[in-house]
């Protein structure tokens, strides 16, 4: 049995889930703003204690690896690392723009997403990286990638060929109202998906399977900007 514990804190919700064989066993999450410093830990906590666990008897931790908040994914890895180094057990690192895909197909399957029809569609996930620019990647309708992840600033002009194409384009992610007045397209559909930990578990045990692991020293997140740290304008002396 491959049990793997699943972070994700890219975003202002955090999540975390216990996956056994690619199915979700227990969930944790908080959709109330960035508070991942003070819940990620108790809900690792709380899931390894509702099934009678220690972090021992895990098989992995994985984590979303980004792109998304420089913060919440430094909270999320340090959190990741200590847990994989305590129990002896390896890292696995998915993109939380793919991950975000897997919920929304969940969400599909299960019959509360609102589109009638996913199969021939593009997904483009989209997280919001300030004004008009967001972290997207587009997928097909099994998440497999269509593109590399890119900060793309949105313009009346981004992503023509699959807004005209007949393929329909389904948006979604806290970055993708900013397209709704650029995007007016009849085949461009936009869904609400909240991030969350189970959008890891399918792929972090098919990397397990294939032993796609991270160097636990030197792993860091996939922020695809540079942090940049702006000088307060206020007169502290």
């Amino acid at each position: 049995m491959a049990r793997i514990l699943c972070i994700e804190a890219g975003t202002d919700v955090g999540s975390v889930a216990l996956g056994e064989n690619g199915k979700l066993v227990s969930l944790r999450e908080n959709t109330e703003g960035r508070e991942h410093a003070r819940n990620l830990a108790v809900y690792v906590d709380e899931i390894l204690r509702e099934n009678d666990l220690d972090a021992t008897d895990l098989d992995a931790i994985a984590i979303g690896k980004g792109p998304g908040s420089y913060t919440g994914l430094r909270i999320c890895t340090a959190l990741a690392k200590g847990l994989c180094y305590g129990a002896q057990i390896p890292l696995i690192a998915i993109g939380s723009l793919e991950a975000l895909c897997r919920v929304a197909l969940e969400d599909y399957e299960a019959g509360v997403l609102d589109l009638e029809e996913i199969q021939g569609s593009i997904l483009l996930p989209m997280i919001d990286a300030r004004r008009m620019e967001v972290y997207c990647q587009l997928f097909d309708e099994q998440a497999r990638p269509l593109s590399e992840a890119e900060a793309h600033v949105l313009t009346s002009e981004s992503f023509l060929p699959q807004r005209n194409s007949d393929h329909p384009l389904v948006l979604f992610g806290n970055g993708a109202a900013k397209s709704k007045t650029l995007f007016t397209e009849p085949h461009v559909h936009y869904v609400e998906v909240i991030p969350s930990a189970r959008g890891l578990i399918k792929p972090a045990f098919d990397a397990f399977k294939n032993a796609h692991f991270e160097d636990i020293a030197y792993f860091e997140p996939f922020y695809l900007k540079d942090f940049l740290i702006t000088p307060s304008s206020k007169k502290l002396f």
